[in-house]
């Protein structure tokens, strides 16, 4: 076992180009394509999740967060089914691994609740700054899930990004009330790591198609299910923006699924800061939010420490690597 999960999900399974059938097929050029592939896919994905939690952001002052999360995933639902009509590839949505789907899927329902909560009551940046965590949250729990070793400079570098999201939200200035929209922020961001690993461990048996229609199925029907008692119907303009949510939502998550299978979480992850940008500026031009001071500085410590751990990571498996030449 290597030193952490990040390294444990790049290491665990080759980089494979999966063809239609989930057969996995390795060669030396794909191994530079796929990689290169998966971190265009992150950055498409990111810049369209951006434009989606905006839309989402701003049906959470009418509805639920629960009720949020099943119109976002069954919205986008609607349109994989047209897709998939269209071409006729109702073969390639065939589940395999049951056990996996139904984990992803429970990790989905409370990653994609706690982050309408908390997206509802902090600003976009706000709340991406502590999403953005998610590396140095999958290094603290790979020491209780799989009992690797993580060394002090890993350590100390998930405490200093820890302390910028506390810079970002100053709870000696706004209380309880930031504190318990971050906390759920906090289980986004877990889940969201968890989840991560377990995309990696279904691409490959699964294709791309079927591991993103079972997850907004799965999500989209049990948010419903718990939504049901508090459900408030649908007015207006906002069947218009859920039209746009479930467009860029499934090209989000097509993407952004097929970015984690092409290439390791240590390859596609740090293209996940751009994300930061676009907050900014969705702040600006509709919430009139500028970032603050003490965002900006916060930001950049948890941009730096995930980074940082991203790249000890990425030395790590290459050593690893690497065989020791013997001594003459």
């Amino acid at each position: 076992m290597t030193a952490n999960a990040l390294t444990w999900a790049s290491n665990a399974f080759t980089i494979i180009s999966v063809n239609a059938t989930g057969t996995a097929i390795e060669t030396p050029h794909t191994h530079s394509m796929q990689r290169l592939r998966g971190i265009a896919y992150m950055i498409a994905a990111v810049a369209v999740f951006s434009i989606m939690d905006a839309l989402m952001k701003s049906l959470t002052e009418r509805y639920p967060p629960v009720q949020v999360a099943s119109l976002r995933s069954l919205s986008s639902l609607v349109c994989m089914l047209i897709v998939i009509g269209a071409r006729g590839s109702w073969r390639d949505v065939r589940m395999q691994g049951v056990k996996w789907h139904l984990l992803r899927g429970v990790l989905g329902i409370a990653m994609l609740s706690s982050f309408i909560y908390a997206v509802h009551r902090l600003t976009l940046a706000q709340t991406y700054s502590i999403y953005l965590t998610a590396p140095l949250l999958m290094t603290a729990l790979s020491v209780p899930l799989f009992h690797e070793k993580v060394s002090p400079s890993r350590w100390l570098a998930i405490l200093i990004g820890l302390g910028g999201v506390i810079v970002i939200l100053k709870p000696w200035g706004k209380g309880a009330y930031t504190l318990a929209a971050a906390a759920a922020a906090m289980l986004s961001t877990v889940c969201y790591a968890l989840s991560a690993l377990t995309v990696r461990a279904l691409s490959r048996t699964n294709t791309s198609l079927a591991l993103v229609f079972w997850y907004l199925f799965i999500v989209g029907f049990s948010c419903a299910l718990i939504a049901a008692p508090d459900w408030r119907p649908i007015v207006g303009i906002d069947w218009l923006w859920l039209a746009g949510i479930g467009i860029t939502g499934a090209l989000g998550q097509f993407w952004l699924t097929v970015a984690f299978s092409r290439a390791p979480p240590s390859v596609v992850g740090p293209f996940e800061y751009t994300s930061i940008l676009w907050a900014f500026i969705i702040d600006r031009l509709f919430w009139g939010a500028s970032p603050t001071v003490n965002l900006i500085i916060g930001a950049v410590v948890v941009i730096a420490s995930g980074i940082f751990v991203i790249e000890e990571e990425r030395r790590l498996a290459q050593r690893s690597a690497t065989p020791e030449t013997p001594r003459p």
